[in-house]
């Protein structure tokens, strides 16, 4: 008996890994040689394409297509039909799969619904990409990032709040009451 559930309609290649609790739903594919943690949910009509690597506790919304060469930390949320890119320069007549671009999304980070990260831009831990964002750049932890392109307008806790940093640069969360510091354009949560 497999330690993940995968519904009937979903399609599971031979060579995958996958912890414990997750759960995969109708119509999705997992391809060959991908690595998903423990207790992650992955909603209908996905695909993760080959040797993608996925955290524990990631949520993936229906219709999200995340493509070769991405790699997700820990309890990262990726947004209904956000998509991927792994090729900075796609054409169907030319074979560019040797040029695949790496994208890494770090902890905890949120990519919102109808959001395209543009291939070998990493998302900083934290960092929340607003819905219908267009991702050409690397993202600061704790960034928020909205538009086309995208561009920063302010910065998130690690709840999912806005904050608003003091004239000294401090902030603290208005749900969890963590505290934060913004210092040379790098935020930090205070212990």
């Amino acid at each position: 008996m497999a330690e993940y559930f995968a519904h009937e309609t979903a399609v599971v290649d031979d060579g995958c890994v996958i912890g414990a609790g997750t759960k995969i739903w109708h119509f999705t594919h997992i391809m060959a040689g991908c690595r998903i943690g423990k207790k992650c949910n992955i909603g209908q009509n996905v695909v993760i394409s080959p040797d993608v690597v996925l955290g524990n506790n990631v949520k993936i919304q229906n219709n999200v297509s995340v493509y070769t060469g991405v790699t997700c930390d820990d309890d990262v949320f990726l947004g209904p039909s956000c998509v991927f890119t792994n090729v900075i320069n796609p054409r169907s007549a030319v074979n560019r799969k040797s040029e695949y671009a790496k994208t890494h999304v770090g902890r905890g980070a949120t990519i919102g619904a109808n959001a395209t990260i543009v291939c070998g831009h990493d998302i900083g831990e934290y960092a929340f990409i607003g819905a219908g964002a267009v991702v050409t750049k690397t993202v600061a932890p704790y960034a928020l990032m909205v538009g086309n392109p995208a561009r920063q307008t302010g910065w998130m806790s690690e709840f999912g709040c806005k904050l608003r940093f003091d004239a000294d640069g401090f902030a603290t969360c208005p749900q969890s009451g963590d505290k934060y510091q913004l210092k040379n354009g790098i935020v930090n949560k205070l212990k």
